[in-house]
C-alpha cells in the first residue's frame, strides 16, 4: 500500500476535505489507529480473532493485562465499532465479546503484521545485539546514543 502524505486536513476539523488523514492532529482516525495499534488493543483484537470470549477468558489469553486496562481497551474498541459486547441477563450476568465485521477486517490485517514480526524475530534480535554492542563500545554516554 503506497500512501503518500499530502498534507490534507481531516474533515473533522471543519475544512470540508473529503478524506480522513491520520497525520492531521484533529482527525478521529488517529485515535482509532492508536486504539488498534496500542499494545492491549492489538492483543485484544488478535485474541478475539480466535472467537467469542468472555472477559476473564480474554484476561487469561492476554497475559499481563490488568482488569482495568482490558476494560478500558474493550470500551474503546467497542466505541470504535470493532468489538461487540453482548450482555446476557443471567445470574450471574454473562458478557461475551466478539469482533464486528469491521473488527474482523482490522484484526486480519493486524495478525498479518503480528505473523511477520514473529517470523522475522531472529533478524530483530540480531539487530538488537549489534545495536547494543555498538552502544556499549561508546561508553553508554548520551552522545553515544544520539544524545541531544
Amino acid at each position: 500500500m503506497d500512501r503518500e502524505h499530502t498534507g490534507a486536513v481531516c474533515p473533522a476539523t471543519g475544512t470540508g476535505e473529503a478524506a480522513f488523514d491520520v497525520f492531521a492532529r484533529a482527525c478521529p482516525s488517529r485515535a482509532t489507529l492508536e486504539h488498534v495499534t496500542g499494545r492491549w488493543g492489538s492483543l485484544t483484537l488478535g485474541a478475539l480473532r480466535e472467537g467469542t470470549l468472555r472477559f476473564n477468558e480474554l484476561r487469561r489469553r492476554i497475559d499481563g493485562v490488568s482488569e482495568k486496562m482490558l476494560s478500558q481497551t474493550l470500551h474503546a474498541l467497542e466505541r470504535d465499532g470493532l468489538v461487540h459486547r453482548d450482555a446476557q441477563p443471567t445470574n450471574p450476568p454473562r458478557v461475551d465479546y466478539r469482533l464486528t465485521p469491521l473488527g474482523g477486517a482490522v484484526a486480519e490485517r493486524l495478525l498479518a503484521l503480528i505473523d511477520l514480526v514473529e517470523e522475522r524475530m531472529p533478524e530483530v534480535l540480531e539487530a538488537r545485539t549489534a545495536y547494543d554492542g555498538t552502544r556499549a563500545d561508546s561508553g553508554g554516554t548520551a552522545a553515544g546514543r544520539g544524545g541531544r
